[in-house]
């Protein structure tokens, strides 16, 4: 019988690993000619698929057994190929996805700026697959038998770093590895959201940004606590965000639809202003003012089941150097912000199209001569920005975040929060593409480096296109 020798340890496979499987069947590979293994892979974007439909049928792939009678399927290249970053809100929840009240559905907007939470709509899929044996009977014909069906697995936008150590299976599962990421399923409180970025951050009060959890099967959140800190560290003021349908995160019941397996949270100052009464309270009061926000889930037992996260709000800064935020796609898939609130220069430079143009005016019903006609012209000129920025004094914790910054894909940068009725056009205006031209990063230790500060330098994705003449 066709059956799997070697699977994927977990179920849960970002998407830039190899996704091993081996396949066997001894008895038609010892009698029978023209073996072949098949492979046929299933992805949905809603629940998980059915294998014995062509309902959710992505590509059928075959291999020739190996020198050991088996056939191995690498699925990496194929499966990569269907989830990508989220960058806008979830459209899927008729009013409760918002920004600053605003539906969803109604206007489009970022998804660093939403008010509570939004539900993925590209990071993660369902995958499954079916495998078969195919061989040529004694009077020619193609015979495709005895098929088995792999467990459902569920795929995300991340890949693996060459110090990520795999794990590897026990008894019927010696063979099968995978990255086990157990610690971002939250069920303990030193379980992590979906960043490696340190748990203390540092960010001004208009700052937009948000946090992601990874869900397996079950909910074990209930909601996030926000605890609001003054500068001298007392509390003052807390909030729960119920994580519930209303608020953009899940239908009424539990399903097993692929955009309810990572859910986003607003969790900045920008995204509380949005909506929090509570916070715009403390910010007319200027209590928040040098204080924090200490982030934390819980389950309905009021368990704490994550690790603390503190975002410390950044003092207006002395010499009033220009804030710069940026947020980019870190190794989970989700997303990474810092601030560069030190010295910062914008650089402009120009390239244009030059022609020859002829003195006098030749097609005209008389020849004039003007002073502005004539000589070298540039036809039009297409502007490009760089911006070099530099961290405060950082700590060796924020190394992997910087690390993580420099490989990113998928950079840019975030304008602050506006205490203002927004636009369709002007939503747009706080995104804002760039590419990092930073192209090497060199770690820096406390024991070699004493102090430890950062610079980077990005250039504005889009040009300045000017009139032509």
């Amino acid at each position: 019988m066709t059956t799997i020798e070697q699977k994927p340890l977990f179920t849960q496979l970002p998407v830039g690993q190899d996704i091993i499987f081996t396949i066997s069947n001894d008895t038609i590979v010892a009698n029978q000619i023209n073996v072949k293994f098949i492979a046929e892979v299933h992805i949905s974007s809603s629940n998980p698929p059915n294998v014995s439909t062509s309902a959710d049928l992505v590509g059928t792939f075959k291999t020739t057994p190996n020198g050991q009678g088996v056939g191995i399927f690498d699925l990496r290249a194929v499966v990569e190929n269907y989830v990508s970053a989220d960058n806008s809100a979830s459209t899927e929840n008729s009013g409760t996805t918002t920004y600053k009240g605003v539906d969803s559905t109604t206007k489009q907007f970022s998804l660093h700026l939403v008010d509570k939470y939004s539900r993925n709509t590209n990071s993660v899929r369902w995958l499954a697959i079916q495998f078969k044996t195919q061989y040529v009977d004694a009077n020619g014909d193609t015979q495709i038998v005895q098929s088995v069906n792999s467990e459902n697995y569920l795929l995300f936008n991340g890949y693996l770093k060459y110090t990520d150590v795999l794990q590897m299976g026990s008894g019927a599962t010696q063979d099968d590895f995978g990255l086990n990421i157990s610690k971002y399923n939250l069920s303990s409180q030193t379980d992590s959201f979906l960043t490696n970025a340190p748990t203390t951050q540092y960010a001004n009060l208009n700052d937009y940004g948000t946090l992601a959890i990874l869900i397996e099967s079950l909910i074990n959140v209930s909601y996030i606590k926000f605890t609001y800190n003054d500068s001298s560290g007392d509390q003052i003021g807390t909030e729960d965000l119920e994580f519930k349908y209303d608020n953009g995160a899940l239908n009424s019941t539990v399903n097993n639809n692929a955009s309810t397996k990572l859910i986003y949270f607003g969790c900045f100052g920008g995204n509380l202003q949005n909506y929090s009464t509570t916070f715009k309270a403390l910010v007319s009061a200027g209590t928040i003012n040098g204080g924090s926000i200490y982030v934390q889930a819980f389950d309905v037992s009021n368990n704490r089941v994550s690790q603390r996260y503190t975002i410390n709000i950044n003092c207006p800064d002395e010499k009033q150097y220009e804030s710069i935020r940026l947020c980019w796609l870190n190794q989970w898939g989700a997303w990474d912000y810092y601030t560069f609130t030190k010295k910062s220069t914008r650089n402009i430079s120009t390239q244009g199209t030059t022609y020859h143009q002829l003195e006098g005016t030749w097609n005209d019903s008389k020849y004039r001569l003007d002073s502005f006609r004539g000589g070298k012209k540039t036809f039009r000129v297409n502007t490009t920005e760089r911006i070099s920025m530099n961290t405060d004094f950082v700590s060796e914790d924020d190394n992997i975040m910087f690390e993580e910054l420099i490989n990113s894909p998928e950079v840019y940068l975030l304008k602050e929060f506006q205490d203002t009725t927004e636009t369709f056009s002007a939503l747009n205006q706080y995104v804002i593409p760039v590419r990092l031209t930073t192209s090497s990063f060199t770690r820096k230790t406390v024991a070699n480096d004493k102090l430890i500060q950062y610079t980077f330098e990005v250039e504005k994705s889009k040009t300045l296109r000017t009139q032509s003449i």
